[in-house]
């Protein structure tokens, strides 16, 4: 247990390191995590009112089911039946408790939909926010670079730097891509 404990606050560390030294793949976790929530947020959102639909439905044939129990109370009454009015009248009686009971249901799905747009619009917005901080964040790294590449040229060999455009996208999307990786590989390492 040992050893494994060791290991694992190593690579705790050096991911911990590996963040503050990149802090840009963080914020792109965030943005991945949000971007999860909200897509969950979205099929709950869908879920529910598949719910909502299925529970107006409800209402709605029981609805029709004490209408048509209704008028046969009335039709009994008429005939003098009282042995089928009793039963329809308890029959009237247990569709109403139902249509009462799925009233109640959609009134709590009806809240969780609110709940939901509510929560999603907030992921959403947070995400905007998190996609303007991770612009900024790349912004100021490109700033960075431009000016820390800054030399006198004394150093250089005369090769130094050919073929790499500090502003290149395509050097950017690399070095980009190939930190990904590396954080991937401290993440399997750590498991």
């Amino acid at each position: 247990m040992g050893l494994f404990e060791d290991l694992s606050k190593f690579l705790e560390t050096r991911l911990d390191e590996f963040l503050k030294a990149n802090p840009h793949l963080e914020l792109w976790g965030l943005e991945d995590q949000l971007r999860g929530q909200e897509q969950d947020a979205i099929r709950l959102l869908g879920d529910l009112k598949r719910r909502e639909k299925q529970l107006e439905d409800s209402i709605l044939a029981t609805a029709q089911d004490i209408q048509r129990w209704h008028s046969r109370i009335q039709n009994a009454q008429a005939a003098n039946r009282l042995d089928l009015v009793k039963a329809a009248q308890e029959r009237e009686a247990a569709l109403l408790r139902q249509g009462n009971q799925y009233w109640g249901q959609l009134k709590g799905v009806k809240d969780q939909i609110e709940q939901t747009r509510t929560l999603q619009k907030e992921i959403h917005d947070r995400r905007r926010e998190l996609k303007a901080k991770i612009a900024e964040t790349q912004a100021q790294r490109t700033a960075q670079r431009a000016t820390t590449s800054w030399d006198t040229g004394w150093a250089k060999t005369p090769f130094d730097g050919f073929g790499r455009d500090p502003m290149d996208p395509v050097e950017e999307s690399f070095q980009r891509w190939e930190t990904e990786q590396e954080l991937e590989e401290l993440k399997r390492n750590m498991r």
